[in-house]
């Protein structure tokens, strides 16, 4: 089997779970745990299919990260429930689910699966870094368009794309990207600067869509070369003053939508395996205590299949 390293975008995942999985079945003390079971079948599925030698879960330890809001204070505002001055803020999340992210972190766990976040970034940078170092090709499972910017054909590095839903999974490649915005992977990041993103709090530049933004790097190449051509009056009129209208907003978005790549993580060098009897009977206490029933199951086969 080829070594091929799964990168899970693992709140996007969850996020997907508890709004795709009825929550009909509850834990013996009346806990929800659909988000649970529905990563765990994510998991299973994922395994199968792609059969990956090693599995990460990436994490949002800062889930909105000081230096980008003060780059950009409406970043991602008006997902916040609560400002906490002391630490990171509080994203709005349904109760049921919140109640349930510290028993995903254990089912992970009990899997073998290790859980890997880093202070002050976002789950989209641990999977930047870990993606950029990787020696071995990378599937990144996710359902947010952003960490676009990281395929890279020459690596096999690509996109398991959530969005359409777990039974239409989409592999994101440089030729997706290019047949779908007409940008290559090393444009994204300028691409959705411009064309920004109401979901995370960008704004972008204002008369710029998808097609004018795609249109303008192919012509110039990045983001600086289309600024550089405004200096130069090599643009019209209107097209010059929507950039200049939005060059404070140019001048630090770059910052805020590429991932960082260059994080210091000690990232476990484990391997996928078939758990020992002694984890698997963990595994199966942990799934009866919290009646999480088939799904734990079909996660366990899965991971026993990796040879």
């Amino acid at each position: 089997m080829t070594d091929r390293l799964m990168l899970l975008d693992t709140a996007s995942l969850y996020f997907r779970a508890f709004f795709g999985v009825p929550d009909k079945v509850k834990a013996p003390d009346g806990t929800s745990v659909n988000a649970v079971r529905g990563l765990l079948d994510i998991v299973a599925k994922l395994v199968t299919l792609y059969q990956p030698t090693q599995v990460i879960a990436c994490w949002d330890d800062d889930w909105r990260p000081q230096w980008r809001v003060d780059l950009i204070p409406s970043y991602k505002a008006h997902r916040v429930v609560e400002a906490v001055p002391a630490g990171p803020d509080v994203e709005e999340v349904p109760d049921p689910l919140e109640q349930q992210i510290p028993l995903i972190r254990e089912a992970l766990g009990a899997l073998g699966i290790p859980i890997i976040g880093v202070a002050e970034h976002e789950a989209d940078d641990v999977i930047g870094t870990l993606a950029t170092r990787s020696t071995i090709p990378v599937d990144i499972v996710t359902g947010d368009r952003d960490l676009f910017q990281l395929v890279d054909d020459a690596r096999d590095v690509r996109i398991i794309y959530t969005a359409r839903g777990m039974s239409n999974l989409e592999i994101i490649t440089d030729a997706t990207l290019v047949a779908k915005y007409g940008v290559l992977p090393s444009q994204y990041a300028d691409f959705a600067t411009m064309r920004g993103d109401a979901s995370d709090g960008l704004p972008g530049v204002k008369g710029v869509g998808e097609k004018s933004a795609a249109t303008l790097l192919q012509t110039y190449g990045d983001l600086a070369g289309i600024r550089a051509a405004v200096a130069d009056g090599e643009l019209s009129a209107s097209a010059s003053a929507r950039f200049e209208a939005a060059a404070g907003y140019l001048d630090v978005a770059p910052t805020v939508v590429r991932v960082a790549t260059a994080l210091e993580i000690a990232a476990p060098g484990t391997r996928l395996r078939p758990l020992d009897p002694a984890e698997t009977d963990a595994a199966e206490a942990l799934a009866e205590k919290w009646n999480l029933g088939g799904s734990m199951t079909r996660a366990l086969s899965a991971i026993a299949s990796v040879s």
